[in-house]
């Protein structure tokens, strides 16, 4: 399973610096309506194999390819993040439903890039994509807290900021500790999940 702590600092500057261009902006929920709403995808792979940790370079590829998609899409993007066997992000979108369609699309592509790559021809990669609507702001901050918190709380990190394949980093720069640690409090995850560990930020 990939570890990015496993990672000499030679081989995490050249992955951030790889994937530093590509950064999104980020934002806080304006109206959140039937129209133009907000909406959690998460996507895992087959059984929950680490087919996009496989290598560390297949991380970096599978994040930015996937926000392209998902902003060629003319979605807004809010958070993220990618981890070894599944990823979640926060979106806007005004029509899901394409959106998913998008989605699948990709899945398709790397399903049959990677399964070339490792020689695994007819493996299944993917399961689908699902999407949660956001129902109000309270409900928007905390699941970008569950966004933010994924990396840790699956034991890939220990603070927010370690995982370089997630938006919080970014998020953090733009807002501050003490804001960050704020909506921490102000939204908690726990209804994400049980026995969740404040973040180490």
């Amino acid at each position: 399973m990939y570890q990015w702590r496993r990672l000499g600092q030679e081989q995490r500057d050249e992955l951030l610096s790889m994937r530093k261009h590509f950064r999104y902006p980020l934002h806080s929920p304006r109206h959140i309506d039937s129209g133009n709403r907000f909406y959690l995808l998460t996507a895992a792979c087959y059984e929950h194999r680490s087919i996009i940790g496989a290598t560390a370079a297949r991380m970096a590829e599978c994040e930015v390819d996937l926000l392209k998609v998902i902003r060629n899409g003319g979605c807004e993007i809010a958070a993220w993040c990618i981890l070894p066997n599944h990823y979640h992000v926060l979106i806007r979108s005004k029509n899901v439903k394409d959106t998913l369609a998008q989605i699948g699309q990709f899945h398709g592509r790397t399903s049959f890039l990677w399964n070339g790559q490792d020689n695994t021809r007819g493996r299944k990669v993917w399961c689908n994509c699902v999407e949660t609507v956001v129902k109000s702001e309270s409900h928007y901050y905390a699941t970008l807290n569950y966004v933010h918190h994924n990396a840790v709380r699956h034991g890939y990190a220990t603070k927010w900021q370690d995982w370089p394949f997630c938006s919080a980093t970014q998020w953090l720069e733009e807002i501050g500790t003490e804001t960050a640690l704020e909506t921490w409090r102000d939204y908690p995850i726990r209804n994400y999940g049980k026995e969740w560990d404040p973040p180490e930020i």
